[in-house]
C-alpha cells in the first residue's frame, strides 16, 4: 500500500472528512481491520484565508508547496490538496515536489463523463465559481461545461461556507437555499451538480434532493484510495 500525503486544515472541518474516506475506502477495498496510511500536514486556515481575502496567492503557493516538500520527506509516495480553491495554485505546488499529484477537478472530472454528464452545475467558493481554473479544466480536459449561480447567489454560497461550514455550523435555513439554487441550476440546464468545495457535503446530501450530486472531496478521496492500492 502507497503513503498518501494531504496538505489539509483548508478547513479542517473537511480535512476531518478526507481522513475518514480515506480510511473507509481503504477497509472496504482490503477488509476489516485495514486502514489507510496517510501522511496530514494540516496548515493554519486563518492565515490563508486572510492571504486568500488580500489575493496573495503568490505566499499561498509557498505555504503550500513547503507543506508538499514536509509531506515528500516523510514519505508520501503521492499526494493531494484537500480543498477545491487552492487548485488555483495547484500548477506550482505540484511542481515543488517529485512526488505525484492528484488534482481534484480530474478525478470530479472523470466520474461526471463516466456518467455521461456534460452540462453541470457547480457550487463553491467565489473563487472556483467565478475564475477559471477549475471551469477550464473540466471543459478542457473533460469536454465538460460548467454553470454557476446569479452574483447573489454566489456569494451567499461564499459567505456559508466561510461564515458558517468552516466553522463546523450546519444550519437548515442555509440548507433550503442551497437546494433552492440547486433547481435553479438545474432548470438552467444542469445535468447534476459538484459539491465544488470540500465543506458542502456537509450541509447537503444526496437523500436531501433528487438532482444527482457529484461530492468532490469523496471522489478525491476515491481517487486517492485506487492510487494507493494499485500495483
Amino acid at each position: 500500500m502507497k503513503t498518501i500525503g494531504v496538505i489539509g486544515g483548508m478547513s479542517w472541518e473537511s480535512t476531518a472528512s478526507y481522513y475518514s474516506a480515506l480510511n473507509q475506502g481503504v477497509a472496504q477495498s482490503l477488509g476489516q481491520w485495514h486502514s489507510a496510511k496517510v501522511i496530514i500536514n494540516s496548515v493554519d486556515f486563518k492565515d490563508i484565508k486572510e492571504q486568500q481575502q488580500n489575493d496573495e496567492w503568490d505566499q499561498m503557493a509557498m505555504t503550500l508547496s513547503q507543506a508538499a516538500i514536509s509531506l515528500e520527506r516523510a514519505g508520501a509516495d503521492f499526494f493531494l490538496i484537500a480543498t477545491n480553491t487552492m487548485h488555483k495554485i495547484a500548477d506550482a505546488v505540484a511542481n515543488s515536489v517529485s512526488i505525484p499529484f492528484i488534482h481534484i477537478a480530474d478525478s470530479t472530472g472523470e466520474a461526471l463523463a463516466a456518467s455521461g454528464v456534460t452540462k453541470v452545475g457547480l457550487l463553491a467558493t467565489r473563487f472556483t465559481m467565478e475564475e477559471g481554473f477549475y471551469k477550464n479544466r473540466l471543459r478542457e480536459k473533460f469536454a465538460i461545461e460548467s454553470l454557476v449561480p446569479n452574483k447573489q447567489d454566489r456569494q451567499f454560497v461564499h459567505e456559508v461556507i466561510y461564515n458558517e461550514l468552516c466553522l463546523g455550523k450546519i444550519n437548515d435555513a442555509a440548507r433550503q437555499e442551497y437546494l433552492r439554487i440547486i433547481d435553479d441550476l438545474v432548470a438552467e440546464g444542469a445535468q447534476a451538480i459538484i459539491l465544488g468545495c470540500t465543506e458542502i457535503a456537509l450541509l447537503v446530501k444526496q437523500e436531501d434532493t433528487s438532482i444527482r450530486l457529484f461530492d468532490t472531496a469523496q471522489l478525491h478521496c476515491d481517487a486517492a484510495v485506487k492510487w494507493a492500492l494499485q500495483d
